[in-house]
């Protein structure tokens, strides 16, 4: 099976893995990180052998961008995690909530935002972040509680 031109790829999954990155590594460094993700899954894509789950293919390779970001500014820089818009989808974002899911531990908010941002399944989080998916499932959970009690 031939794989599809990377343009569709792009076109398919380029937003939901570019709101994921914002969610991640914030506003001000989503666009370093989808560009250096975007050119690392260029030159990788004509070698695929697997081609069943490219959309996990490409968060995997946001996501370790992403963390490579974040292990470079050291967290000494809080994170502005605010999407560009005020709307995703009918969905109305709460800058306040989006500005805590960037206190979060990283797990837990990759987990969060691979999740919401990038409606992925616990599955596909589990390759991205590479754990069990249990472990996926419990650093949503984990997420969402710290959420909780921040929020309130």
């Amino acid at each position: 099976m031939a794989l599809a031109p990377f343009q569709q790829l792009l076109d398919e999954h380029g937003r939901d893995v570019h709101r994921f990155l914002r969610g991640l590594v914030g506003t001000d460094h989503a666009e370093d990180c989808l560009h250096e993700a975007l050119m690392s899954a260029l030159i990788a894509y004509p070698g695929l052998r697997h081609h069943d789950n490219l959309r996990s293919w490409l968060f995997t390779i946001a996501h370790r961008k992403g963390i490579d970001h974040l292990r470079k500014r050291n967290r000494e820089i809080p994170l502005e995690v605010v999407p560009e818009t005020p709307h995703v989808g009918e969905l109305t974002i709460d800058h306040e909530l989006w500005s805590q899911v960037g206190e979060l531990p990283d797990k837990q908010r990759a987990a969060v935002t691979l999740r919401f941002l990038g409606d992925l399944a616990y599955s596909d989080i589990a390759g991205i972040v590479e754990c069990s998916e249990e472990a996926a499932r419990q650093n949503v959970r984990a997420g969402l509680a710290n959420l909780r009690k921040e929020y309130r």
